[in-house]
């Protein structure tokens, strides 16, 4: 079983902001300095990275996740190389195939069925994948051609790849391809393009798990990392009243998935290591990603611990 890592999210919206966050998640303890990719007024994906790399020294850094439909395979290895030489070998790459439909409107771009727009994630994978691996690539596909393209070397030598996807098909390329899988368990997309109806449904993920054990054959056991991105930590002395307050305001949640799934992490800091050490148990998810640092440490402080009595750390 894989020792547990843990990503922040940063929510900074200054400089002066993304400074502290980065400082502060490092010196917490935490692994990865995440970032996110929408089309607006936040922060883009890659440029707060490379500033957080020069404030800290430690943290690794990921886009979790960028929009496929927003970048070119051949453009984004370049750019992705050149972040990794310039942190020290410290990036991570997370990509996804694209959900806010309004962010595609305002663009100007289509926004394809999702079995294309998957599809075309794939190929991409496979594309940087190639490329990052220091390959000068010629490719001709359903989706992407390239003509003797190659990259910066990257100094790191595996960057690591995250796959962040929903669907059998595709979970099943991620499966063969990624380095860890994003397991995200979202249903439909709401109006107003960035909040999901949740599929937290712990049978539901009981088969997904399954499903991407059998894909990845061998490569399960050694070669492939899943991760959740949590999406509240609330600390309180009552789990069962959290999960009520949850419930009501999160559609397609029950109380009982509030309560068991890997998304949400309710309770005081012990009973949210119980959690997430079960989780990681029955789904084998050793990867979390957390949008609050103080709320967090301690819990995140006690799964440390019993790794490190166990001789997985």
């Amino acid at each position: 079983m894989r020792p547990f890592r843990f990503g922040y999210q940063v929510r900074a919206a200054t400089a002066d902001e993304l400074r502290q966050e980065a400082r502060s998640a490092e010196e917490a303890g935490f692994d990865v300095l995440c970032t996110f990719d929408h089309l607006g007024q936040d922060f883009s994906a890659l440029a707060p990275l490379l500033a957080a790399a020069a404030w800290t020294t430690r943290i690794r850094l990921c886009p979790l996740v960028l929009n496929n439909d927003f970048h070119h395979p051949a453009l984004l290895a370049q750019e992705l190389a050149t972040v990794d030489q310039l942190s020290g070998g410290r990036l991570e790459v997370g990509i996804g195939a694209g959900h806010s439909f309004t962010e595609y409107a305002a663009a100007g771009i289509d926004f394809d069925a999702p079995a294309l727009r998957k599809a075309r994630m794939a190929e991409a994978v496979e594309i940087l994948r190639r490329l990052l691996d220091g390959e000068t690539v010629t490719h001709t596909g359903e989706h992407y051609r390239l003509e003797n393209v190659s990259a910066p070397p990257v100094m790191q030598g595996h960057l690591p790849i995250l796959v962040g996807v929903n669907g059998w098909a595709a979970l099943a390329h991620a499966a063969r391809h990624a380095d860890t899988i994003g397991l995200t368990m979202m249903g439909r997309t709401l109006a107003d393009g960035q909040r999901h109806e949740v599929r937290w449904a712990p049978g539901r993920l009981d088969r997904t798990v399954e499903w991407i054990k059998q894909q990845a054959g061998e490569r399960w056991a050694t070669n492939l990392e899943l991760n959740a991105l949590v999406q509240a930590v609330v600390i309180t002395d009552d789990r069962r009243s959290a999960a009520e307050s949850l419930a009501a305001d999160v559609e397609g949640l029950t109380v009982s998935e509030a309560l068991a799934t890997p998304f949400v992490a309710l309770g005081t800091p012990v009973e949210i290591a119980r959690h997430l050490l079960a989780c990681r148990e029955r789904w084998g998810i050793s990867y979390y990603v957390v949008r609050e640092i103080d709320a967090f440490a301690p819990a995140m402080e006690i799964l440390r611990g019993l790794d490190s009595r166990s001789g997985r750390s």
